[in-house]
Parts: structure tokens; sequence; C-alpha cells
């Protein structure tokens, strides 16, 4: 198996960076995770970052960044990215009132704009996925697979969250081998397959205690070229430092220590 880099979307620890931004980075750096996912950077300037990252050790893997700054806010994206050296601008998340099948047909212009643009400098645009990009059609075929085959592969590339990918009922590790290449960045997510909380559509849980194959997802992403799989819980019900503590012993024991 080919070794991957281990992170953490930066999101399951919102809480503690809104207290201290910096005293997270440097728990996470402690717990043994090589490189963060931002999907906000605290108003610390880019300097600052970029100082920070190094003195812990941590590589940025990238950002969250949403539609509406990619399209208005670009190149002071770009700029920030390639300061703290990182290579990946994420889109992440669509509003409600953007997922019908017209608002999705201007999103894969919109998108192939940004990623040319990106392209140009350098930095590499990918998309993220929840689950209603799955339960959207457009001449019967999901939005999520329209989308990588409107626009070019050069100019998007796929953040796969493979929790919400098995949450919609499709099979995760077959689903990584179809994007094989295109698939620089996982989210290694697990879930329970009966929800404990009614008002949820999703019960992520630590890695190890849900209902994903995550040994074979592990495989199938390292045979894919995946470059970084990245813990994410969209919600805690332990502490989120103790969460993502449990996550990393999870892949020491079950993967790292492989190597």
């Amino acid at each position: 198996m080919r070794r991957m880099n281990i992170g953490v979307q930066l999101y399951t620890l919102r809480d503690q960076l809104a207290e201290d931004f910096e005293g997270t980075l440097r728990h996470v750096a402690g717990l043994g995770y090589e490189g963060v996912e931002f999907f906000h950077y605290g108003d610390i300037p880019a300097n600052r970052m970029k100082e920070l990252l190094d003195e812990l050790g941590l590589k940025a893997i990238g950002c969250h960044i949403q539609l509406s700054s990619l399209k208005d806010n670009l190149q002071a994206e770009i700029d920030y990215l390639k300061t703290i050296g990182s290579k990946y601008a994420i889109c992440p998340w669509l509003p409600e009132e953007l997922r019908s099948v017209e608002a999705w047909q201007q999103h894969f212009v919109d998108l192939a704009e940004i990623g040319k643009a990106c392209t140009a400098q350098g930095i590499e645009l990918l998309y993220h996925n929840h689950d209603f990009e799955f339960s959207t059609k457009i001449d019967g075929q999901a939005v999520f697979e329209a989308l990588f085959e409107r626009v070019p592969a050069e100019d998007l590339k796929v953040e796969m969250d493979i929790g919400w990918v098995q949450f919609s009922g499709i099979d995760s590790v077959s689903y990584i081998q179809k994007y094989a290449g295109r698939l620089p960045l996982l989210h290694l997510k697990d879930f329970l397959k009966e929800s404990r909380d009614p008002n949820k559509s999703i019960d992520t849980v630590e890695l190890g205690e849900g209902s994903l194959p995550l040994e074979q997802i592990i495989q199938a992403a390292s045979d894919s070229q995946v470059d970084w799989i990245i813990v994410e819980q969209d919600s805690c019900t332990n502490p989120p430092l103790e969460s993502v503590e449990t996550s990393m012993n999870w892949l020491k024991k079950h993967y790292l220590n492989n190597f």
C-alpha cells in the first residue's frame, strides 16, 4: 500500500478555533496530523499563518471556499493559498437555493471558468460533495457525475467525502475507483447507520465507530492515487479534540503502523 498523508478538516474543531485558533493548530500538530484543511483563516494574515504552520510542521492542504468568494474574490483567495504553500481551492457547499437543475447548469459554466483561472496560477480547483449532488439529476444523471463530465479534468478535480457518498447509498470503494487519478483529497468520515438523533441526517462518529469499511476504503484510496486522507466529523458527541485524537489513533493502529 502507498503511504498517503493524514490531515484534518478544521471545521470539526470550529468551536475550539473560535476560542484559540493558534492553540488549536498546536494541539492538532501534537496529535500527529501532518496537515490541515482550512475553512477560514481566523483573520490571521497569510505570512503569519505560513510562519505558524512551518513552526508546527503542518502543511496547508487547502481551503474550503464558498462559491460566492471563488467568483468575487478569487485572486485574493489564490494569493493566500500560494503564500501558505497550498495548491488546493475547494468549493465545499452550495446553499439550498442554488441546487436546482437550472442553477447547476450555471455552476458548470462558473466552475469551469474558475478552474481555468486557478490552473493558470498553479492552483487546483476541487469540488467537495455532500448528499444533494446525488439526488438532483440532469438528463437522468446525478449532477455530481455531470459536473465532472462537463468540466475538464485539468480544471476541476474531486474532493470526495466518502461518508456522504455511502450515506447516499453508493458503494464507497467503487466510487473511489471511478475517480482514480482525479481524486487528490479524500474526506474519511464515519457514521452510524441508524442516527441517534432524529434531527440529524447523518450521525458522524470517530473513525472505526461507524458503518464504513474503512480499511477497504483506505486501500482503494491508495490504489487510486489519493494524496491526502482528511479526517472530518461534522458533529461530535465527545469533545472535538478528543474525537480527532481517537480518529488519529485508529489511523495509527490500522494504517500508519504498516509503514
